[in-house]
């Protein structure tokens, strides 16, 4: 494939609801390819909502469909909001396309009953 080691993927996760940064979410990424689901990284957001480190960089950067998965519903259940059992959120993934190089920066934005995401920089 194409754009080898030419870029970089991060995240991170605001918790819209409480108005900070989602500690303690753990993130999988996953590379999607027809039918196939390869996991390729996982993660602990840091007190800062973010990752320690890029989940994918250097030569293991791909143009290519990716997705993201959020564990929400361990990250709002550690909040000490009431939340329903099961919660409304629970598992959540975000599939995307990196199409070149380049810096790409998938954020989630969260609360206990809805979420958005968008290409950060």
């Amino acid at each position: 494939m194409a754009n080898a080691g030419a870029g970089r993927l991060t995240t991170h996760v605001l918790d819209t609801a409480l108005g900070k940064p989602a500690a303690g979410l753990p993130v999988t990424l996953y590379r999607i390819e027809g039918e196939r689901r390869t996991e390729l990284a996982s993660a602990v957001t840091n007190a800062d909502g973010r990752c320690d480190k890029p989940l994918l960089e250097g030569d293991a950067f791909r143009a290519g469909e990716y997705e993201l998965v959020f564990a929400a519903g361990n990250y709002l259940r550690k909040t000490g909001l009431a939340l329903a059992e099961p919660p409304f959120l629970d598992t959540i993934p975000i599939r995307f396309g990196m199409a070149g190089s380049g810096h790409y920066h998938v954020p989630l934005l969260l609360s206990p009953f809805g979420y958005s995401t968008y290409r950060g920089s």
